[in-house]
This record gives structure tokens, sequence and C-alpha cells, in this order.
């Protein structure tokens, strides 16, 4: 006898079975001569993805080639997404109190001046990054246990080349604005030289906001350290912040703010990422068991 539910309706409306059952059979409806073929829907068309002008193509194209090479890119790297909202909320709320600062203080330098510093202050970061970042990196693969050793090798690949990409475009932008060194690279070439002079506004004029991604970019991927590990970037997060409020400390304010403004500025960054970057290792531990004595295979 079947079961309830089994064959259901067959007589009143013309079906075989209801349900999938042990044996995994589809619904099919029946005819006088039998069963009819199996209704398959019809594919669903997607929509057109919207398509960009080629002028604004030609605008993104340093912002988003800058952020294909320093994003991290391994396949099986765990993606938090509560870590990475938090990590947004953590530089937004950053920006915000930069903004909210110049806004209630009046600048203690023209506005030309104070933009100058805060683009050295992202070159500087990076700069850090360029020395803290591949000495951490070497230490803890030297660290690891020798299997582990190995494949935390083959992935260097990645910092590698967020590290050379940054650096190679940094060097070519700065002989790019020397131009006495430049002009007479491109007089001693001949008629290359000439082809060269030419390009090389273009070139200049994409490096320049391609530099500036790259470098906010590295120092928020921590130069796509976790394609080597997860634990990484939140260990050297705090690093650069507090080496960054070091130089601010010494550099001074840029706006007429009181000494405990100030102090409360500089002392928020640090304190801020530090904390941040404890919940990270945190919830790596507690929700997916990762841990730096594991991640070295201790």
């Amino acid at each position: 006898m079947a079961g309830r539910g089994e064959y259901g309706r067959q007589q009143q409306d013309g079906w075989s079975r209801q349900g999938t059952g042990d044996q995994g059979w589809p619904y099919r409806p029946m005819t006088a001569n039998g069963p009819m073929a199996e209704h398959r829907p019809m594919p669903v068309a997607q929509p057109p993805r919207p398509q960009r002008h080629g002028c604004v193509t030609v605008l993104m194209a340093p912002f988003v080639t800058a952020a294909r090479f320093q994003r991290p890119g391994r396949e099986d790297r765990l993606d938090d997404p509560a870590i990475a909202r938090a990590q947004v909320a953590r530089t937004g709320i950053g920006l915000a109190a930069t903004a909210w600062l110049f806004y209630a203080y009046s600048l203690r330098q023209g506005a030309k001046d104070v933009i100058d510093d805060k683009i050295v202050e992202v070159l500087i970061s990076a700069a850090v990054l360029m020395v803290v970042g591949p000495l951490a990196v070497g230490a803890f693969v030297v660290a690891a246990r020798p299997p582990l050793r190995r494949e935390y090798s083959r992935r260097l690949g990645g910092p590698l080349t967020a590290f050379g990409v940054l650096f190679g475009s940094a060097a070519l932008l700065a002989f790019s604005f020397r131009s006495d060194l430049s002009g007479r690279l491109f007089a001693e070439a001949g008629g290359v030289g000439v082809v060269l002079s030419l390009i090389a506004g273009p070139v200049a004029l994409f490096l320049l906001p391609f530099v500036l991604t790259s470098s906010v970019l590295c120092v928020h991927h921590s130069f796509r350290t976790a394609d080597v590990h997860e634990v990484l970037p939140s260990l050297l997060s705090p690093v650069v912040v507090v080496v960054m409020s070091v130089l601010q400390a010494v550099d001074g304010p840029p706006v007429n703010a009181p000494q405990g403004v100030w102090f409360l500025f500089l002392a928020g960054a640090p304190l801020s990422v530090t904390a941040l970057s404890v919940w990270e290792q945190r919830r790596l531990r507690t929700r997916y068991g990762i841990t730096l004595r594991g991640a070295l295979g201790r």
C-alpha cells in the first residue's frame, strides 16, 4: 500500500506521484497515453550589465587597476564579512573624525600644504609597510613548521606583486616628475626619446592616482599578506598606525586645536586599530579555530 502523500491525487488530477520519495521520482503529469515529457523551466534572462561610457572607463582605470593589484586574491582565503565591515567602519570613522577636526578648527597653514602633508603621510605609511611587511612575513614563514613553511613560501606571490607594483610605479612617477633626468634621457635616446616624451604626460596622469590609490589599499590590505595567512593583516595594522601616530605627534597638529583634542585624536587611531585587531584575532579563533600558534604549526 502506498504511503501517505506518495501517490496523492493520481486519479483526480492526473499526476503520477507527489513528492520525490526514496527513489527520487520527479513530478510528471499523466495523459491518456502515458506520462508526459518532463517539463523544464525556461531559463530566466539575466538583466544586462550597465555599460560604462568610454570616458568613465578611462577615468576609473587607475583605481580599478590599483584594486586588482592590491586586494588579496587567494581563492581559498577566509573572507569574513563581519571583519570586512568592521574594517570599513574603522576607516569611515577615521575619515569622519579627520573631517570634523578640519571643520571645527582653523588651519595652521594653507590648504595646499595640508593636502600635501596628508599625501606624504599616506606615502610614508606605505613606506613603513614596505619595511615592516617583508620582515614580518619573512619571520612568519621562517617560524612556521617545514610543511607549512613550503606552503607559505608558495603564497608569497601576492605580497611580492603588491610590493613590486607599488614600488615600481612610485619610482617611475618620481622619475617622470624629475624633468632634468627624464629630459636628458629622452634627448639621448633620439627618435625613441621623442616617442617616450609624448607618452610621458599621459603615463604620469595615470600613475599619480594609481600610486595614491595603491598606497591607501596596501595599508588597508597590509600588502596582501592575507594571501599568506589570515592572521597577518591584523598583526601588521597596529604597527603601521602606531608609527604614523608618532610621526604626526612629532610633526604637530595641522589645525589650531587644543592639546587635549589633539591628544585624543592621536591616541584614538592606534587604540581603535589595536582593539579591532584583537577582536579579529579573537573572532578567527572562536569562530574558525584559526590561531597564530596553529598557523605556525606549533
